[in-house]
């Protein structure tokens, strides 16, 4: 169906999405499925770098819940192995790297191996980086958030209620508010998923004859695996993408379901 989790995901059975979506019927209560699911498989691992401060004054390495501070580094695309932590001259194998001047608010926060935090980041928890993440300069990750493998949050990109699945990547100016990206969805510079309604209603999703009303105060947009937006695109609250979609440049897409393998200007 064309609600279905499964028209806009492919992941494997057994794998973190597959039990993330176990069980839902309709892909938008993903939304409010994400926070109690972050709560129960985080792990975290900053409270010793916390306890030197909330904003880091060096950098650290981190492998698990190991900490190494005063790290030296090689910075590269930590997805392609191009990141390089050291510690007293040794090499740490995939450990995370965290720069100088992030702000870690709480200690309900994760980060995976080889990932990477850039300066200026701020990160609120529940929120789970994962394994050869980026979060860049200056974005701010708001809580309930969780990036898997190779997922990119970027320069002064806000996210709160978000998931970023498999190779997801926001990387310029971006907004993601309430929002799913699949696996490789990539969002062009300045993208904005509104999330919010100016008029206080219910949002009414159609397609082939069926209508859901979706009792939601904030919803931003579902995106399905490897679709593309163009910059300055702005989706409005309520869209659902399908797979392979690609959004044109200075679009504003109208709220509602799209399906797959189209290109959209509005």
């Amino acid at each position: 169906m064309w609600y279905s989790p499964a028209n806009f995901f492919d992941y494997e059975d057994g794998s973190l999405m597959s039990e993330f979506f176990n069980d839902l019927t309709y892909v938008w209560e993903a939304l409010d499925h994400l926070e109690p699911f972050i709560r129960r498989k985080i792990k975290p691992n900053v409270a010793a770098i916390r306890a030197d401060g909330d904003l880091t004054s060096v950098a650290y390495g981190l492998k698990g819940d190991k900490v190494y501070r005063k790290v030296t580094y090689e910075l590269g695309d930590p997805y392609k192995g191009g990141l390089k932590v050291y510690h007293e001259g040794q090499l740490i194998e995939g450990a995370a790297l965290i720069l100088p001047g992030v702000m870690l608010t709480d200690d309900s926060i994760e980060i995976g191996d080889g990932a990477v935090v850039e300066t200026g980041a701020m990160i609120k928890g529940p929120t789970i980086i994962g394994a050869c993440s980026e979060v860049r300069q200056c974005a701010y990750v708001r809580g309930v958030v969780m990036s898997m493998p190779g997922a990119v949050i970027g320069h002064t990109t806000e996210a709160k209620n978000a998931l970023l699945m498999t190779g997801a990547k926001a990387g310029h100016f971006a907004y993601l508010g309430d929002s799913i990206l699949g696996r490789e969805v990539n969002l062009g510079a300045g993208t904005k998923l509104a999330n919010l309604k100016m008029n206080d209603t219910p949002y009414s999703l159609k397609h082939e004859g069926q209508r859901f009303m979706v009792e939601r105060r904030k919803f931003g947009a579902i995106i399905g695996d490897y679709t593309e937006t163009g910059c300055n695109t702005v989706t409005n609250p309520g869209t659902l993408l399908g797979k392979y979609i690609r959004a044109l440049p200075n679009s504003s897409l109208a709220p509602g379901y799209r399906p797959g393998k189209t290109f959209l200007s509005k």
